[in-house]
């Protein structure tokens, strides 16, 4: 924002850059060598849906492009909405990368509609060896990462766990240093 534009009263935000979502696929290789997590094969993108015509026709789009280009990837694709609104559009794929490049491809088309401030986040599911389900959570109003640790009982998580993997992938992924903003997400339909 400028000079100029504060006088005139006008605010502009800086948007995220959108290729940060990439360093997952490179980040990815870290957490399952070092860090002994690994991808259950599927991914989801989370926005807030809308009623309209030009929404749907986007969402549409998109679906049909990835369920065409699935064909040659091996990429499924399937909708889910829940009881917040919220819809689930979830990819699986045994390349890690594939889920990346649709989840990118989906928010792209989204925000190109004009609809980019409907888009939640991005979510990737990854399990231990013992089968505990851990989830990395991209923000992408803020283009940064974040883990989620689902803990044994009612809606409650493993902070201590979750600090460390950010220390462990400080230097792979931008994480989010505002711990005020690692928003959980519960019953994850993924």
């Amino acid at each position: 924002m400028g000079f100029l534009d504060a006088l005139r009263g006008k605010k502009t935000l800086r948007q995220p850059t959108a290729d940060r979502l990439f360093a997952m696929s490179t980040a990815h290789v870290t957490l399952e060598t070092d860090v002994g997590l690994r991808s259950v094969g599927k991914a989801a993108i989370v926005f807030q849906a809308l009623g309209t015509a030009d929404f749907d026709a986007i969402v549409a789009d998109m679906e049909e492009v990835l369920g065409a280009t699935g064909d040659e990837t091996g990429t499924t694709i399937e909708r889910r909405d829940d009881s917040f609104g919220y819809r689930w559009m979830v990819l699986g794929d045994d390349d890690f990368e594939d889920l990346v490049v649709g989840l990118n491809a989906v928010g792209e088309a989204l925000k190109a509609g004009g609809y980019g401030d409907r888009i939640l986040c991005a979510l990737f599911p990854f399990e231990d060896g013992q089968g505990r389900r851990v989830y990395w959570i991209y923000n992408v109003k803020r283009a940064t990462f974040y883990p989620f640790v689902p803990a044994a009982g009612a809606q409650a998580r493993d902070n201590e766990r979750e600090l460390r993997l950010k220390a462990q992938m400080e230097r792979e992924l931008p994480i989010e240093q505002d711990l005020g903003r690692w928003f959980p997400l519960w019953d994850v339909p993924v």
